[in-house]
């Protein structure tokens, strides 16, 4: 398994919000709904995105144009408008509810159509916005890798996934809303993999290219519950353990066995999401001892217990 697809493992769109949104300027969306991820696409016209001020720093506005493609990483609110001046007139809710700045609700006042809204369905700007609400777990290394905005230019992507994507969003046929999850992961897949090609990328992205790291890193990965040490790791490498621990934290940005923790405890927190079984044989899984002591690691690690993980409404490790 490569690096990015080791990444894209997690993420899986389940009932992911996908709406097609015509406006004519004067427009501006305040988004405040804290997504985990999402992924909008200019199909019509342009806009602007106006981060908001990060550490009492203004940051620049950055421009759509047709065919671009933006990724959000929550939980950071934003605005998107026609013009960098234009007042907010609409805000986007956690749950993509949608209201005035007096708290009109306007779900269906714009409602379009089938997962369409807007003032025209023939605007001047169109738009296509595609939410992961709630994200795994194991996204948790992928969201951090992120940007909190990251725009791609058209020509950079095949356009043939957002196209199929812009048409499906309007019909409404059966297993409608499994057919766009799969289009929107298969549009976030081209779209990582293009910026994650970029030299921008964050450096550890590179070290799976490293022949010692890289296989290091893979060890890990596929065999999370082998008792692994910077000493085996080394022998099977076939370098030193000096030698191996100073590359690997040269390369990814951490020791090796930082890096396996994270990892082991990401596989975790999405097995307690994604499943019944029982914590004794998550452990055993990721490499655990014990239930006991997976329940400590887990609870220094995200703050909360896997019990109360298991049970919370949204799972927003990341």
């Amino acid at each position: 398994m490569d690096a990015l697809a080791s990444l894209l493992e997690g993420p899986r769109a389940r009932a992911a919000f996908v709406m097609r949104t015509s406006f004519d300027p004067p427009w501006s969306l305040r988004i405040r709904d804290e997504a985990p991820l999402t992924l909008v696409a200019m199909v019509r016209g342009g806009g602007w995105i106006l981060p908001d001020p990060k550490g009492g720093k203004p940051a620049p506005p950055r421009q759509l144009r047709t065919g671009d493609i933006a990724l959000f990483r929550g939980p950071d609110h934003y605005t998107m408008a026609d013009d960098p001046g234009t007042e907010p007139q609409v805000i986007i809710h956690p749950g993509q509810t949608t209201t005035t700045l007096d708290g009109e609700v306007l779900c269906e006042t714009l409602s379009l159509g089938v997962r369409s809204w807007g003032t025209n369905a023939d605007a001047e700007t169109v738009m296509v916005t595609g939410t992961y609400e709630q994200a795994s777990a194991a996204s948790r290394r992928l969201l951090r890798a992120l940007p909190p905005i990251a725009v791609l230019s058209r020509g950079e992507i095949d356009s043939r996934v957002l196209d199929l994507l812009v048409d499906e969003a309007g019909k409404d046929l059966p297993a409608q809303g499994v057919m766009l999850d799969r289009l929107l992961d298969l549009l976030l897949i081209a779209t990582l993999r293009t910026w994650f090609s970029r030299e921008d990328a964050p450096a550890w992205y590179h070290a799976y290219g490293d022949p010692l790291v890289g296989k290091a890193l893979r060890l890990m990965q596929h065999n999370p519950s082998h008792a692994w040490t910077v000493a085996s790791l080394a022998t099977e490498v076939g370098v030193s353990r000096a030698a191996l621990a100073r590359r690997f934290t040269e390369l990814v940005g951490e020791p090796p066995m930082a890096f396996l923790t994270d990892w082991r405890l990401a596989l975790a927190a999405d097995l307690l999401h994604e499943s019944d079984a029982t914590l004794e044989s998550i452990a055993r899984r990721v490499g655990y001892g014990s239930a006991f002591a997976l329940s400590t690691a887990f609870k220094r690690h995200y703050g909360l217990s896997p019990r109360d993980h298991r049970n919370a409404p949204d799972q927003r490790t990341a």
